[in-house]
């Protein structure tokens, strides 16, 4: 995502998190344990959608809990950008940074989010094995996991899709997957991607669905650049049935900042909003997003991608969906 449109928005709308040093590209990231992790720090504190007329949820959609996690300035734990769900309870998730994050949902008694814990990060590593040290290199936005069990890892700047195998297993030196044979713009790429049946859908920010396979990609709606301020940041396979739940962002200077989540069709057809976060309501710059079934719906997760900027918030959301 593009950082620079949002500090002095985002700055003014008094969404400051905790104060501190400006934090490297590079982030520092503490000694790996024998698996490859290494335990990441950080704290949650529990939050509520703000000021009534911000958050608004359709019919059959209830909030089910939330989080700011909290982070050392140099912490590996800023700049989250997308969001998957492992199972009992545990998630994985990518910054555009370079890193993968592992840790598990807390809930309460009654079932809401109410925390994060045993967070672990890794560095991501280039196609020769070596960890990726450049923001270029590292920009990842989107992440999957297929049906097949492999981590899927979309990158923009340096356009791609890779493989690091297994989750539990992890690949050293990631393998090329297909992906879009499309002129994304630098900071304008893959932010979306989901597991799809027999292989993964990809998502451009700035237009363009595709669905692909070991074999390639087809296209599904045409990269034609939005006609409004709202842009695709993340995408889900619906666990519940048919389709996805598409991530969307809407930045309008000066102060307008907005969140929504919203279901897609396997034509790529977007249908009614599901849930929007706006001001004077808790938001930020949303873009990661996970479901699971639970019950006879859906709960959706998702999760703000603070920039390594002190003036955003890193939060998971839960949501559930009848």
């Amino acid at each position: 995502m593009n950082r620079r449109l949002y500090v002095a928005a985002l700055i003014s709308l008094a969404l400051a998190a905790c104060a501190g040093a400006a934090v490297s590209s590079h982030p520092w990231t503490p000694e790996a344990t024998a698996d490859g992790w290494a335990p990441a720090g950080g704290s949650t504190r529990q939050v509520g959608l703000g000021w009534p007329g911000g958050a608004k949820l359709a019919e059959g959609v209830r909030y089910a809990g939330g989080v700011q996690l909290i982070a050392a300035p140099a912490s590996s734990l800023h700049s989250l950008s997308d969001l998957k769900l492992t199972g009992d309870d545990g998630f994985v998730a990518v910054s555009d940074s370079g890193d993968l994050v592992r840790g598990r949902l807390e809930l309460d008694a009654d079932g809401k989010l109410s925390g994060l814990h045993d967070l672990r990060v890794r560095r991501l590593t280039t196609a020769e094995g070596e960890p990726i040290i450049d923001k270029v290199a590292g920009d990842a936005e989107g992440l999957a996991l297929t049906e097949e069990g492999e981590v899927l890892i979309s990158f923009e700047r340096q356009h791609r899709i890779w493989s690091y195998g297994s989750l539990d297993g992890l690949h050293a030196r990631p393998e090329a997957r297909a992906y879009p044979a499309a002129d994304f713009p630098p900071n304008e790429g893959m932010e979306g991607l989901a597991a799809a049946p027999g292989g993964w859908r990809a998502g451009g920010e700035g237009g363009g669905v595709w669905d692909c396979s070991p074999e390639g990609c087809r296209t599904v709606v045409e990269p034609t650049p939005p006609a409004d301020s709202w842009r695709l940041t993340g995408l889900e396979r619906d666990p519940g049935g048919d389709g996805w739940f598409a991530m969307q962002r809407s930045w309008r200077p000066p102060f307008d900042v907005r969140a929504r989540v919203r279901r897609m069709d396997a034509d790529g057809t977007l249908g009614p909003v599901l849930v929007e976060l706006k001001l004077p309501g808790l938001t930020d710059n949303f873009e990661g997003i996970a479901a699971e079934a639970k019950g006879e719906g859906v709960r959706l997760y998702i999760l703000s991608d603070d920039n390594a900027n002190p003036a955003q918030k890193t939060l998971m959301l839960a949501f559930d969906v009848r």
